[in-house]
């Protein structure tokens, strides 16, 4: 396939992906699968001493991207968007990661937050607020302009309330609690997580000696949806609560100053009816008036759009840190209070 094209990653923590896309500059254009080549994926960003991986993440689909889209040519590569978790809190400096990215490919680049990248995949650049909910959670309200309102967020230990890691988490000690003999009605839990990670006196050092702590804490919520779907009142349990906090967050980052829609994205809401009915029930309880509806598109289609954004002759992006960083040639800062 010819013609110019922007580079989209998305970078998790269970795993990166990566798409190309053609350069459109349609108001309002969207990005959809269907259209698009097919999908890399790439390496979890790991936490560190001196923080995430997100760069040398990153490097490497670019890297691959640039060998093995065969449809692609890489001299038509025109921008590069790029989401990713932690970007606001565990990322050094992403003025000098933006820096470093553009050196690799030498066209403009955007890098954002995970949040923006799901908010703009999920309402299409619409004003509106977005929760993404898989192996983290965060939600964000903004209008682009001069709201911009963070939800969550924080990672497994300090938050993520809902999340993949958060069930995991809670999974695992109520558990623990009956291996312990301190607490009852924990023994499917217990079993499922014998059978996932072994002897429970193995357990811390699976986990606190990992730098992927949260990806691992989170690949045992499959299994506690599977419990859930089978009727245990634990597992059951411990969905509705994190339906139930994702709506929240949701609630929470719809702030008045913006339109009263919303959108759900990320693996979470796959976990079966008990988490799905428990969000929706809770936050129609906190924002009756307004509409909640599945993304549009996913993070990965809304970073494909972001660069398409920044090139764009029709739509100004703007710069607003911590969150979206950029360097096209016609950059708008911003300069506005957080709500």
């Amino acid at each position: 396939m010819s013609g110019a094209w922007v580079l989209g990653i998305d970078i998790g923590g269970t795993g990166s992906r990566a798409i190309a896309a053609a350069v459109t500059d349609e108001p309002g254009e969207t990005t959809h699968p269907s259209s698009e080549s097919h999908t890399l994926v790439g390496d979890a960003v790991q936490v560190t001493t001196t923080g995430s991986t997100t760069l040398d993440t990153a490097h490497k689909l670019i890297d691959r991207a640039q060998r093995e889209f065969t449809d692609r040519d890489p001299e038509q590569l025109r921008g590069v968007g790029i989401g990713a978790t932690g970007m606001a809190t565990l990322v050094a400096d992403p003025t000098q990661l933006l820096a470093e990215i553009s050196a690799q490919v030498g066209v403009p680049v955007v890098i954002a937050a995970d949040a923006i990248t799901a908010h703009v995949g999920a309402l299409g650049g619409a004003a509106g607020a977005v929760i993404a909910v898989g192996t983290g959670s965060i939600a964000f309200g903004t209008d682009f302009a001069t709201t911009w309102h963070r939800v969550d967020g924080w990672g497994h230990v300090l938050g993520d309330r809902g999340s993949g890691s958060w069930i995991g988490m809670h999974a695992l000690q109520r558990a623990l609690a009956t291996h312990d003999g301190v607490a009852r009605g924990g023994g499917a839990l217990l079993a499922a997580a014998v059978q996932r990670f072994g002897d429970p006196e193995t357990w811390p050092g699976q986990i606190y000696t990992r730098p992927d702590r949260a990806g691992v804490l989170a690949s045992f919520t499959p299994d506690v949806a599977t419990l859930a779907a089978g009727g245990d009142d634990q597992a059951r349990q411990l969905l509705a609560e994190a339906g139930t906090h994702a709506a929240q967050s949701l609630a929470a980052a719809l702030v008045p100053s913006l339109p009263q829609r919303a959108a759900y994205a990320g693996g979470l809401f796959a976990a079966g009816e008990v988490f799905t009915e428990a969000f929706q029930a809770e936050f129609a309880r906190l924002r009756p008036n307004a509409t909640v509806t599945p993304a549009a598109a996913n993070p990965l289609h809304g970073s494909v759009h972001l660069a398409r954004m920044m090139l764009s002759k029709h739509q100004t992006l703007p710069q607003r840190a911590p969150y979206l960083w950029h360097n096209a040639p016609f950059a708008t800062a911003w300069k506005t209070d957080d709500t």
